[in-house]
Parts: structure tokens; C-alpha cells; sequence
């Protein structure tokens, strides 16, 4: 299995675009915070507008290639906005033929000691929802901990749902993956 995460080029938005957002009714955005209720970018826009720019040039955002095949994508964020101390995490992995087989926690797994390397922080979080339970066991097995549960603050589809976050030290993060 070859797994890679790399920066996306502009060459290959359109691409990136097809797999990730040409299906507004993909399984994935059923499970990526759809309390929020996100709107999927239109292709037009995303290949030259805002969001592209987001995803080009951003060393907190990466394509997860597989086989050479772009099947996700890696982000992170700043919690804190400008003070850049408080760094979350994210994972998608849009075609659902790709779920379950261990490629999101090699990717995570990449993905934060990439990150620790690049931003020298002492802690590292990921934030999901109760109804998230895949995302949930995903953050358990790449060594993340449960540091918080907000319970009912997130409401999607009738329901009220959890807040879960997840975290790790860098100093725990090393002694684990070294």
C-alpha cells in the first residue's frame, strides 16, 4: 500500500474537486460536522475562487494520495485564530470504498507527526461528534485521548449530539511513535 500525503497543485483542482464535492449527497458529508450545515462548493468557484486558495500553497492542508489516486485530504486549523497556539486536526476520506481499511490512521498518524515536526507546539486536538463513532475509534487508534465530551451542543437531524474532543502531547506522541 502506497499512501502519501502531498500539497495539491492548481492542475489538479478540478480532479480534487470531482472526488471530493461533485456528490452533494456523498456518505462523507453525512459524518463531516453536518450540524454545520456546509455547503459543497460549486466546481467553478472552487477551481478559481476562495476555497482553491485554501487548498493551494497551505501547509495545513494535503491531499491523501493512495495508490496515486487522490482519495482525501489532511487539514489543520488554528482553535485560537491569530495566537497560533491551539492546533486541531482533520480527516476525510470521501469514497466510502475506502473506509475501514486502515488507511485513515496511517494517514492521521502522518498527518500530526508531520505537523508536531512543522509547528513545534506542545499539544495537538481533533474535534468530532458523537455521531461520528468511526472518527471517534480513529482518534483512539492513532493514540489520541479523550480530553472532552460536550454533551448535546451539536443538533443534526433531530437530535442532539455530543461535542468529543481529542488530543495528545507532543512528548506522548514521541514516546509512542518514534
Amino acid at each position: 500500500m502506497k499512501l502519501l500525503l502531498k500539497e495539491l497543485h492548481h492542475d489538479e483542482l478540478e480532479s480534487f474537486w470531482n472526488i471530493a464535492f461533485s456528490d452533494v449527497n456523498a456518505k462523507w458529508t453525512k459524518f463531516n460536522g453536518p450540524y454545520f450545515k456546509d455547503k459543497l462548493p460549486r466546481k467553478e468557484y472552487y477551481i478559481t475562487g476562495e476555497t482553491a486558495q485554501k487548498h493551494l500553497d497551505n501547509p495545513f492542508f494535503k491531499a491523501i494520495y493512495f495508490n496515486n489516486q487522490i482519495i482525501g485530504s489532511v487539514s489543520a486549523y488554528y482553535e485560537d485564530g491569530k495566537l497560533k497556539r491551539w492546533l486541531d486536526v482533520g480527516i476525510c476520506i470521501y469514497d466510502e470504498k475506502f473506509w475501514h481499511q486502515g488507511i485513515g490512521k496511517i494517514a492521521l498518524s502522518q498527518w500530526i507527526n508531520e505537523l508536531f515536526k512543522l509547528t513545534d507546539l506542545p499539544h495537538i486536538g481533533l474535534t468530532t461528534w458523537s455521531g461520528n463513532i468511526s472518527m471517534m475509534k480513529l482518534a483512539e487508534k492513532v493514540g489520541l485521548h479523550q480530553e472532552a465530551r460536550i454533551p448535546q451542543v451539536r443538533y443534526w437531524d433531530g437530535k442532539y449530539w455530543d461535542s468529543v474532543k481529542y488530543g495528545i502531547l507532543s512528548k506522548d506522541w514521541f514516546k509512542k511513535h518514534v
